[in-house]
């Protein structure tokens, strides 16, 4: 990414991390152990940190981040494999933009759409101009999929 990071993406990604961390992570902790403040106030402070990197021009450490940030909040056994509407979410958008999909080189037209928040007729339509690619197995490619965030990211900085 070329352009200085939206302060408003960035603090809505700092804000969705600190909610999935917070939720996922710290609640069952407070339940089990009082974890306290002190350790939310660290979470709040890391996830701007977090979110500045996520966003920022080092597409390396952004890429890092994001998949230690996926490995700890979604752990499994399998592949990361999202609902669609978490695609919506700040970090969502984030992850699709800068690493695209962590775990697949294409994905289902389903995917695509969730991911480009579009419908899945506007994914085929894109499809059919040339503006994605399909996989030669099927689906579309996330290295499209990314090219198509970028560009748009460079004219609408702050989102969609």
């Amino acid at each position: 990414m070329d352009a200085q990071p939206d302060p408003a993406a960035r603090k809505a990604l700092a804000h969705d991390l600190a909610r999935v961390i917070e939720s996922r992570l710290l609640d069952p902790l407070d339940i089990l152990f009082g974890t306290g403040e002190l350790l939310r106030k660290r979470v709040r402070e890391e996830t701007r940190a977090w979110a500045a990197l996520v966003l920022g021009d080092d597409d390396k450490a952004a890429a890092y981040i994001a998949g230690r940030l996926i490995s700890a909040l979604f752990p499994g056994d399998g592949p990361f494999d999202p609902p669609a509407e978490w695609w919506a979410t700040p970090f969502g958008r984030a992850v699709a933009l800068r690493v695209g999909h962590p775990t697949a080189r294409a994905v289902p037209v389903s995917v695509a759409a969730a991911m480009l928040g579009i419908t899945r007729q506007g994914v085929h339509d894109l499809l059919n101009r040339g503006k994605l690619t399909r996989h030669a197995d099927g689906g579309v490619t996330v290295a499209s999929i990314r090219a198509r965030l970028a560009a748009r990211s460079a004219v609408n900085p702050s989102g969609r």
